[in-house]
């Protein structure tokens, strides 16, 4: 009698296979998103954290700052090659009371900025002693952009409503402004401007001729004792095109009636920039070193600049 054939035994199913690879796939693709993403160090130092505490196998380590603009993945990463530079080394610093970005300067650039800046600052305070009255009055204002000082004339005190008549009080300052002006170089431009509400008289049909009107009388003042010359004035009415506030209320619409005196510097500025650079370039090779790397001695502070 033939011996029975012997039980074949069950082997694993052909699914298993296919189901395994998958989750190999699923796996590879999981991990390619998570070398991708950023991860917020906030939330991962708390997941961390209660995870040491689950599982005990993450040393505590205080932090004493919170990480910012870094990722975990991407700690080396750089986005674009660096531009080529004049200087072997830029130098770029910010601190919490002086965050501007500070580039690396040569001490005659510091120097030739601090006297021209020193020169502009003598200007601001001589007319400021000339109107200080009227600055106290509130009806004038003096302010400094970069290389113009522009003179804020109030419409309290120096023009009536809807006229373009200046007062007599105030063609007393203008006078004596004139003087001043005279002294210093620049062309001067004289902005009138209104408020939004509209105007229509028979003296004037629009805000435009009020404003032209205004900047013109000031000029007219500034022009009587023949101490300016005329060559240099500009008149322009702005109208109500430059608001300094909303015209929400009448005390904004108060502010915006003006007139403005702007004192215009940037070519005696760059004139002067460039006589002292001159005189620093044509000074010995031995002075020019010890500009570049002064020697500090000992005796009383100073912040005169001599050349």
């Amino acid at each position: 009698m033939d011996d029975l054939p012997e039980e074949e035994k069950p082997g694993i199913p052909s699914w298993v296979v296919t189901f395994a690879d998958l989750m190999s796939l699923l796996m590879c693709f999981f991990v390619l998103l998570l070398s991708f993403s950023e991860i917020d160090a906030q939330k991962f130092k708390q997941i961390a954290g209660e995870l040491s505490k689950a599982f005990g196998v993450q040393r505590e380590v205080p932090a004493l700052e919170i990480p910012q603009g870094t990722s975990p993945i991407f700690d080396k990463f750089s986005p674009a090659p660096p531009e080529p530079t004049l200087l072997e080394q830029v130098k770029q610093t910010t601190t919490t009371e002086d965050p501007e970005l500070e580039t690396l300067k040569s001490p005659e650039e510091t120097q030739v900025a601090e006297a021209v800046q020193e020169q502009m600052d003598e200007r601001v305070d001589t007319i400021l002693t000339v109107l200080e009255p009227a600055i106290v009055d509130g009806r004038i204002n003096i302010s400094q952009d970069q290389a113009r000082i522009i003179i804020r004339i109030e419409e309290k005190g120096s023009f009536p409503s809807g006229s373009a008549e200046v007062t007599y009080e105030f063609e007393g300052l203008l006078l004596d402004m004139a003087e001043v002006l005279n002294d210093m170089p620049g062309d001067i431009t004289i902005e009138g401007h209104t408020d939004d509400l509209p105007i229509r008289t028979s003296q004037f049909a629009s805000n435009w001729n009020l404003s032209a009107a205004r900047a013109a009388a000031v000029a007219n003042v500034l022009l009587a004792r023949q101490q300016l010359n005329a060559d240099r004035l500009r008149v322009t009415g702005m109208a109500d095109t430059e608001p300094r506030v909303p015209n929400n209320s009448a005390t904004s619409r108060a502010k915006n009636r003006r007139v403005e005196i702007i004192l215009d510097l940037a070519d005696d500025v760059q004139e002067e920039v460039i006589r002292l650079q001159e005189l620093m370039d044509n000074r010995p090779a031995k002075d020019q070193e010890a500009a570049i790397s002064p020697t500090i001695e000992p005796g009383p502070a100073s912040n005169e600049i001599t050349w």
